[in-house]
């Protein structure tokens, strides 16, 4: 893709920047070994209440809608994890989480070979490098700030997370486009899903899908172009 017209590149993360399986296989387990000493530490402090608090509307919406949810709010969350929620009380607790394990050391994030030297190239070009995650804000910043290969977050501009609205809502995609005071079609966004690409189209925006090794398959379409490395952009 030539990146003449382009003026931002939205980034995924989870089977684009970094490998499924790091979130799967290492982030998920290890906010789910440390929930417990996480909350008895912090139930009481200002840290967490406004996580808890989102929790327990969550749950109260769970109830009303006959999912039969668990007690609050240690057994609550590991269920929210089970299922995968893009649950807001739960993304920003986890983040939490894992701010300790990156801090001391016991949590690297794994990015692939290509992204560093893509950023590199895309920053020296004045074009403004942004994620967009299912991960709260900070867990993104964290991320790339405790990378492999080393702290990319100086490349990175900005960082949008649900609180912009889904990845699978057109919606989400404009008022990103209106927080960098950009067209939509000078955005290009990179994502391994086809939904979520849809809705940026639908927005306006210019995509991407990214194949990777380990990522679930995607039927290809022309509405995006396949890419297998940021090489390629």
């Amino acid at each position: 893709m030539s990146l003449n017209s382009i003026r931002a590149m939205l980034l995924d993360v989870e089977g684009t920047t970094t490998p499924i399986s790091f979130v799967h296989e290492v982030l998920f387990p290890y906010s789910r070994e440390h929930l417990h000493s996480f909350l008895e530490q912090h139930k009481q402090s200002s840290l967490i209440a406004n996580d808890l608090e989102l929790l327990k509307q969550e749950h109260i919406t769970d109830i009303n809608a006959g999912n039969s949810p668990p007690p609050l709010f240690e057994e609550y969350v590991y269920w929210l994890i089970d299922q995968d929620r893009k649950s807001p009380g739960l993304k920003s607790i986890q983040g939490k989480i894992w701010e300790q394990g990156y801090n001391d050391g016991a949590l690297k994030a794994p990015v692939f070979p290509d992204v560093r030297p893509a950023m590199e190239r895309w920053h020296d070009k004045a074009i403004n490098i942004s994620i967009f995650s299912s991960g709260s804000v900070l867990a993104q910043k964290l991320l790339f700030a405790h990378s492999d290969a080393s702290d990319l977050s100086k490349l990175i501009s900005n960082y949008f997370d649900t609180s912009v609205g889904k990845k699978n809502e057109m919606e989400s995609y404009r008022r990103i486009s209106a927080a960098l005071n950009l067209a939509t079609n000078d955005i290009c966004f990179i994502s391994d899903v086809n939904t979520e690409l849809d809705a940026a189209a639908d927005a306006g925006l210019k995509t991407l899908l990214c194949v990777r090794p380990g990522n679930p398959l995607q039927k290809e379409t022309q509405l995006h172009r396949t890419i297998y490395t940021f090489d390629e952009v």
